[in-house]
């Protein structure tokens, strides 16, 4: 059997800070056989965490290390969005959000690796499969416990909140996030609001932004953009907002 290579190992080791994870599939990029992998495992270098990625013996490990994992060394794409990605950057204060959940992200029929989903995160996994962004506008790398992960901007994480209304997220809650969004980058919207293929979604963010009244909604020129054709009733004996051809709820129109 072939031994470990130590420049190999200084490698691995490397990748194997604190809190993170190896997958199977980057041992086997970098020419790690499954046999080699299992004496990894009996010599006490490795430990498994399910089937298809390990850890350090002993080490603690959380979602982070996880979805760092699972961007870095899979073609699995995937980003912390919506709330979550808000809450990451601070703006957790402006809404009630339990520390027990994790919105994800993905492109249409994207499935997380099998040993993540099987995995107790300790945190409710809610994984949205979506295409009405571009899959690369609007995100960013935020370090997490010394670990890098991919997120949503705010831009981006309010405009998925607004896509999750009002089934799987509250209008008003949505509202209240706008509130506290106070410094987005006009360019940077413009670019999202341009790709945007859910006219529920830019309807909504320009509706909710022209009520919050922030100095970055002067620079939008809301005109520019398709927000289609035909009323979008959100909720039943709802407020009409002719501009925008929207009903929604009664409280949101009263803020």
């Amino acid at each position: 059997m072939t031994t470990p290579n130590e420049t190999f190992l200084k490698t691995l080791f490397k990748v194997l800070q604190p809190g993170c994870i190896v997958t199977v599939d980057w041992l086997k990029a970098h020419g790690i056989s499954r046999n080699l992998q299992n004496y990894y495992l009996k010599s006490g270098w490795l430990e498994p965490i399910g089937r298809g990625a390990y850890k350090k013996p002993g080490d603690t490990i959380e979602w982070q290390g996880a979805i760092n994992a699972i961007q870095k060394q899979s073609e699995t794409k995937v980003h912390v969005g919506g709330l979550s990605a808000l809450a990451l950057q601070g703006f957790s204060h402006y809404f009630r959000m339990s520390n027990e959940s994790l919105q994800l992200f993905s492109p249409l029929k994207t499935k997380l690796p099998k040993w993540f989903v099987d995995y107790n995160w300790k945190v409710e996994i809610q994984h949205h499969l979506s295409s009405f962004l571009p899959l690369d506008s609007g995100i960013k790398e935020l370090e997490q416990n010394q670990i890098e992960i991919i997120v949503s901007t705010p831009e981006r994480a309010i405009m998925e909140c607004l896509y999750l209304a009002p089934q799987k997220m509250d209008l008003v809650e949505c509202y209240h996030l706008f509130e506290g969004l106070v410094n987005l980058k006009p360019k940077l919207l413009k670019e999202l609001l341009s790709s945007c293929n859910s006219v529920k979604v830019k309807r909504l963010f320009l509706y909710m932004a022209e009520k919050a009244n922030h100095q970055w909604f002067q620079f939008l020129e809301s005109e520019q953009f398709d927000l289609g054709k035909g009323n979008r009733m959100l909720v039943e004996k709802g407020v009409y907002i002719p501009k925008y051809l929207l009903s929604i709820p009664k409280e949101l129109s009263e803020l």
